[in-house]
This record gives structure tokens, C-alpha cells and sequence, in this order.
């Protein structure tokens, strides 16, 4: 299943803002314009999808309470509403499912969250519309949404297993480098790559061996001397990935994740998570810590792995990367732009004027790109 269009309504940065989405799609902007914020919309429908351990209620406390995820520019109108359109298959014309949850507080001093609509379709066919006369004499009802509980929500279960499925990634090289002597938390559902080991290690020994002997092929091209990449546990027990290097004395070039560079290390998570897991992929600045000739080739990577893939998996990457974006494999309707203002951050596709540069052979680095540069960025070198 994949997302197709996506609209908010005072969610974070967006007042109101809408994106079409492609089955490889590109969030581009300035800093601070939105890109995590927006990419958190769908880590909220996976949080509160979660049969375990999840919920509406949780995934606002998260984030900070409805204060700090609501936008801070919005007017007497205090719902937070998130909208989603999926189909089966981008062959497909019609949309197959749509989605629709907004929830404010309660109010009255209990500041609770409740839900202001939930609708739930299949094709022409409403399957869900609260709320009920029912629940709007009772508040408590309106607590909790249909996505997490198991018993309403049998007529569209294929919707809960996807959003539950999403996953996001981005992999902080020191976490899995330094991670036992670092100690502390794990964050749920480890974004930061802390427990990449131990995901390695759960998975069976065929599919493992599978996946590295695919990604051992791509850093013999990527990884100047690497040659061979294997998993190990220590004599404790402890996950490991090792790497063999070209050197002079045999068997001398073994290295553990430790001595790995950290765009070694990226690389490796990017292409993991490219062949595990089927539903939507979050990745983002996939290109930090990485040659920007390695950069330059991700999206061909994601698009060459994905053809492998029995079934076909929906990527969503944010990016401030000018290599990246010179792929020419790029496909301009996936690409979405952020745009700041006082009223909010909007979001638009590549416009008339863009399309025509595309057309002409330039590259969406070179078109659109340069379209979110901050205004006098040059008085930075200025700065004392």
C-alpha cells in the first residue's frame, strides 16, 4: 500500500499544507522550515496505530503535549486534523483508503485529548465517522481512536498494519559505535540506530547473510580497500558487525563497528533498512557523513533495490543535498517544496517555471534547489 496525498491543518509548523506523494518522494526546504516535522506526521499514525504500548493519548505526550505539536500560528480554531490518502498500487486510479483524525483538548480543566472526527473509507463505502450521538454524551469514548483498539477496528485492519509498519531511520553513527558504554534509554522504536546490532542479530541467519553479502557487493564499489563484510557475536554474546581491509599481512585488516568510519556506517543502515520491512521508509539527511559521489547514487540505490523486492516499498526522503538532488533519476512530481512564512510553512510541487528548467535537462539541484536558499544568506560571512 503507499500514501498519496497528505493534508494537515495545524499540525507543528503547517497551518494548512498539502502533498501529493510518489512511491519515491522528496521533502526539500530551509532549516527550520518543517522537514522532521513534517516527516513525524506519519511516526504519530505509527504511534498511535501500535497494539501495544501505543494510543492517541501517548503519542501527544511524546511530542510534548498538544501545546508544542499544535502550530503555533493558528487562529480559533484549535483542531489538530491530519488527513491521509492510500491506494494498493500506483497503477491503481482510485484511491483505496482515506483517513481522517483531528482531536483538540478537552478543556473544562481535564486537558485531556479528545477527538473531534475520525472517518475512516474504503473506495465510495464510510466505514467509520465519529463521532457517535453516543460519544458525544460520553467524552471518555472520544479518548481513544479506532486505529488502537482491536476490536473496532476489524473493517480496516490492512490500515492499521501499514501505518504500524512505517519506519524511520536515522542513524547516529556514535550511538551504535559507542553504545555500551554510552548506556542510558533506548528511544522507542530506536530511530537513532542505537540498537542496529540487535536488530542484525534477530533476524534469521539466512536472511541476514542474504542482506550483507547484497550490501558487502555495494561497499566494495563505495569503501576504498573494504572486502568482505561478516556478523559475529563476541564471547559474550554481544552482536558485531567486522569488516575485512586490504592488507599487507593476511587476516590483519578485521575491524569491528567501532573503527568503522561513520559514513561507512550509514551506508550500511540506509541499505539494511532498504531491504527490511515493507511498509513507508523515513530517511532523513540520508547523505550526512557520506562522499558526495556516494551521495549522488542513492537514489538510483533505492530505486535499484527496490526492484529486487517482491513487494515494492514507499520512501520518504528529506534532504538538503545538492548531489543528491542532481540524480537525474529523479522523478520532479515526488519532490515537494517547503516554504516558510508568518502565517506557517506551505508546501508546493515543482512549479510551471521549474518544470520547463527539468525539461530543458537541468537538474532539480539546479532548479529548485537554489528556490529555498534563505534570503541574505550572505550576511552570515558578515557575522561577528
Amino acid at each position: 500500500m503507499f500514501i498519496t496525498h497528505l493534508k494537515l491543518k495545524n499540525w507543528r509548523n503547517f497551518r494548512s499544507a498539502e502533498l501529493n506523494m510518489a512511491r519515491q518522494s522528496y521533502i526539500i526546504g530551509p532549516n527550520a522550515s518543517g522537514k522532521s516535522n513534517l516527516l513525524d506526521v506519519f511516526r504519530f499514525l505509527r504511534d498511535v496505530s501500535k497494539p501495544e504500548g501505543g494510543g492517541l493519548q501517548k503519542a501527544v505526550k511524546d511530542r510534548g503535549g498538544i501545546t508544542k505539536l499544535r502550530c503555533l500560528h493558528h487562529r480559533r480554531d484549535p483542531e489538530v486534523r491530519i488527513e491521509v490518502h492510500l491506494t494498493k498500487s500506483y497503477e491503481a486510479d482510485a484511491t483505496v483508503w482515506r483517513y481522517v483524525l483531528g482531536f483538540r483538548t478537552e478543556g473544562k480543566g481535564k486537558q485531556r485529548i479528545v477527538i473531534t472526527t475520525e472517518q475512516v473509507w474504503c473506495g465510495d463505502d464510510e466505514l467509520l465517522n465519529r463521532p457517535s450521538l453516543e460519544e458525544k454524551t460520553d467524552s471518555l469514548l472520544l479518548t481513544e481512536t479506532h486505529l488502537e483498539q482491536t476490536l473496532a477496528n476489524r473493517q480496516f485492519r490492512e490500515l492499521v498494519d501499514f501505518f504500524s509498519d512505517t519506519t524511520y531511520l536515522h542513524l547516529v553513527p556514535q550511538l551504535l559505535k559507542f553504545g555500551e558504554k554510552i548506556g542510558g534509554n533506548r528511544l522507542e522504536d530506536d530511530p537513532f540506530g542505537q540498537g542496529f546490532l540487535e536488530r542484525l542479530a534477530n533476524t534469521t541467519k539466512k536472511t541476514r547473510d542474504s542482506r550483507l553479502k547484497r550490501i558487502q557487493t555495494a561497499l566494495a564499489v563505495a569503501v576504498p580497500q573494504f572486502r568482505e563484510l561478516r556478523f559475529e557475536k563476541d564471547a559474550m554474546g554481544h552482536p558485531h558487525l567486522e569488516a575485512l581491509y586490504e592488507h599487507h599481512r593476511p587476516n590483519a585488516g578485521w575491524q569491528s563497528e567501532e573503527h568503522f568510519s561513520d559514513g561507512t556506517l550509514r551506508l550500511i543502515g540506509l541499505m539494511w533498512s532498504l531491504l527490511d520491512g515493507n511498509g513507508l521508509l523515513l530517511l532523513e539527511e540520508p547523505e550526512l557523513s557520506l562522499h558526495q559521489a556516494v551521495v549522488e547514487q542513492i537514489p538510483a540505490m533505492v530505486e535499484r533495490i527496490q526492484r529486487g523486492r517482491k513487494i515494492k516499498r514507499q520512501v520518504l526522503i528529506s534532504t538538503h543535498s545538492e548531489a543528491l538532488l542532481n540524480n537525474a533519476g529523479i522523478d520532479p512530481r515526488g519532490l515537494s517544496v517547503l516554504e516558510p512564512s508568518r502565517e506557517g510553512t506551505t508546501i508546493r510541487p515543482v512549479n510551471e517555471a521549474e518544470s520547463e528548467g527539468l525539461k530543458a535537462g537541468l537538474s532539480i539541484a539546479e532548479v529548485v534547489l537554489p528556490q529555498t536558499r534563505p534570503k541574505g544568506i550572505e550576511q552570515l560571512g558578515l557575522w561577528e
